[in-house]
């Protein structure tokens, strides 16, 4: 259900959509950081995410963890054109709050309040989802975000016109497009394998 946690029977963790720092906890075990091997490392990109249970798990199949990671790399960091790394990210936390992955919200949000100082309007979308009223511009990647995530298939020319009606150029609309996209897999794919956790569990 849009807005909600999908989680395990038993989950004990966060319920509510937060900025705060959270865990993460895999219901598969994740490879020992001793066991990693070059190819492991490789796949793993950055080395610090030898750190995250997450990226670990993951590290299980190296070759699609390092496409994984080098894509999400791209979406985010790679901003010398398209839309400014705030407006990616704010795509993301939208994403992210209608598949109910607390998790991804969270960390995305804190980005997107660090890159552009606005965590007011942050904290309304966590709290009234994309329909929470942030400014005609964040409004309209909001709302695509929210429909690719719902139904793909169904995003068409009228989100398109949406977004340009908003100031976005073409590669702004490309950039919303395919990081919400990405995200709208990505979310899947962490909600499928395990569950968020406060930091001190």
């Amino acid at each position: 259900m849009p807005g909600t946690a999908l989680t395990h029977p038993d989950y004990r963790g966060p319920n509510a959509f937060v900025r705060a720092e959270l865990g993460w906890l895999p219901w598969l075990e994740p490879l020992a950081e001793a066991d990693l091997t070059d190819r492991h490392r490789a796949g793993l990109v950055d080395p610090s995410r030898a750190k995250s249970p997450y990226f670990m798990l993951l590290a299980h199949d190296p070759d699609v963890l390092g496409a994984r990671t080098r894509t999400d790399k791209d979406i985010f960091y790679n901003t010398s054109s398209g839309l400014p790394r705030a407006d990616r990210e704010i795509a993301a936390t939208a994403t992210s709050r209608v598949n109910g992955c607390i998790y991804c919200a969270s960390v995305h949000a804190r980005f997107a309040t660090t890159h552009s100082k606005r965590g007011v309007d942050v904290d309304r979308l966590l709290d009234e989802g994309v329909g929470a009223d942030l400014d005609p511009r964040w409004n309209a990647i909001a709302t695509a975000a929210a429909a690719l995530a719902r139904t793909p298939s169904a995003f068409g020319a009228t989100d398109i016109a949406a977004l340009r009606q908003a100031g976005l150029d073409d590669t702004e609309i490309v950039d919303t497009i395919l990081g919400s996209a990405f995200f709208n897999w990505a979310n899947r794919l962490m909600l499928s394998l395990g569950e968020p956790v406060a930091v001190d569990a």
